[in-house]
């Protein structure tokens, strides 16, 4: 047993304690290397060394059994270039900024400044792009209010439709007022919403069966809407089986207070026109054209589709100083043919303040056709509900 533990005891070859030796012998390490010979450190050595040193005191060297290091070594170098990476890493190699100025993110290339020397003698012309230039103006129009009374006949769907396509024509604002007697039909109103033109349909409830004209009460109706909710505007009254031009909705925008202006009438018999209306110097209006004698006696001798006026007049007495405040209607209680110059009386007081147009009042701009057929069946619905008498078989 004793030369077994002999043999398995490491330290059989080493001097006893007691002869005053090491039980280790001290191997070379870097740091005794580094300083062995007689060169001077370098700071990086001189760091290194002092690293394994300090490891040295805190973790002391062990050995296997055949006295090697096992992790020494390789635990010091990953150390040791740890500490370098690190320290490199701290290292500042150049200026950086903190905050970013407003020019680093931007986009934009400003070009180098250039210097223009002008000569002494140079001047620059206008340069001419071909642009057209175009007079815009802004100036507001005056709203037309469109008076039409109508009322339930054969050719009633053709008259509203033909004033509907011409009042579509003429630049607004303009407001076609239509008034019906009883109830709102069907069929009319179907015409105005079709017709493309900002409308509004009344209904007078008058009694208009004693009256002769019984566009009278149809008119007042539309008056009192006019006063009521003081429209402003000039008012005409295009009754609906009347012919109207472009020109004379134009020249309407241009009355003040009152304008006239001479109407071409088809007489009764139907063979020969008439004109009646004002005779005008410029826009003055000193003389009337008459060709009735049963009418020479009226005041003024206009057409109820020759005269326009202010709407103001209406609602607004102290504006055009009228001495009294009751309301401006047609009247019913008149002979016929007196309609047009008992309502013109309530307007102005004498031919100097009207407004003769156009210009000499020379054109004429609307007719007073009476084309209307009596005993033509009105087809309700405008539709036809069966056939014709007379059908013409296809042989």
């Amino acid at each position: 047993m004793a030369s077994i533990r002999r043999t398995l005891s490491p330290y059989r070859d080493r001097p006893p304690h007691q002869n005053g030796g090491s039980p280790f012998t001290a191997p070379s390490t870097p740091s005794s290397k580094l300083f062995s010979n007689g060169r001077h450190p370098s700071p990086v050595s001189a760091f290194a060394v002092a690293v394994t040193r300090f490891l040295d005191d805190v973790f002391p060297l062990r050995y296997s059994r055949k006295g090697s290091r096992i992790w020494r070594r390789p635990f010091y170098r990953c150390l040791l270039f740890f500490l370098l990476g690190f320290l490199l890493g701290m290292t500042p190699f150049g200026h950086v900024n903190d905050v970013p100025s407003s020019h680093d993110f931007s986009f934009d290339i400003e070009p180098p400044p250039v210097i223009v020397t002008r000569p002494e003698n140079f001047f620059l012309d206008t340069v001419d792009l071909g642009v057209v230039k175009e007079n815009f103006d802004f100036t507001p129009k005056k709203q037309l209010l469109v008076v039409t009374p109508t009322y339930n006949r054969a050719l009633q769907a053709y008259y509203l439709n033909r004033l509907g396509q011409v009042l579509r024509l003429v630049p607004p604002p303009l407001v076609w007022i239509v008034v019906e007697t009883d109830a709102e039909s069907v069929e009319t109103a179907d015409v105005l919403m079709k017709s493309g033109v900002m409308y509004r349909h009344l209904v007078c409830t008058e009694n208009s069966t004693n009256v002769k004209d019984r566009g009278v009460h149809q008119r007042n109706t539309a008056l009192e809407h006019i006063e009521h909710h003081k429209l402003d505007g000039i008012v005409y009254f295009a009754d609906d089986d009347n012919i109207y031009s472009l020109e004379l909705f134009e020249s309407l925008r241009e009355i003040r207070r009152f304008g006239t202006w001479p109407v071409a009438m088809l007489a009764q018999g139907k063979n020969k026109a008439i004109l009646e209306g004002p005779v005008c110097n410029g826009s003055e209006v000193f003389g009337w054209h008459t060709n009735d004698k049963s009418k020479r006696l009226r005041r003024f001798h206009v057409d109820m589709s020759g005269f326009a006026f202010n709407s103001t007049i209406l609602w607004d007495p102290k504006r055009w100083h009228r001495p009294f405040a009751t309301p401006i209607r047609q009247l019913d209680s008149v002979k016929e043919g007196f309609q047009e110059t008992t309502f013109i009386e309530q307007l102005v007081e004498d031919e100097t303040q009207m407004e003769g147009t156009p210009p000499n009042c020379s054109r004429i701009m609307n007719w007073h056709l009476h084309l209307e057929s009596r005993g033509l069946v009105y087809p309700k619905g405008w539709l036809l509900q069966k056939n014709l008498d007379a059908i013409l078989q296809i042989k």
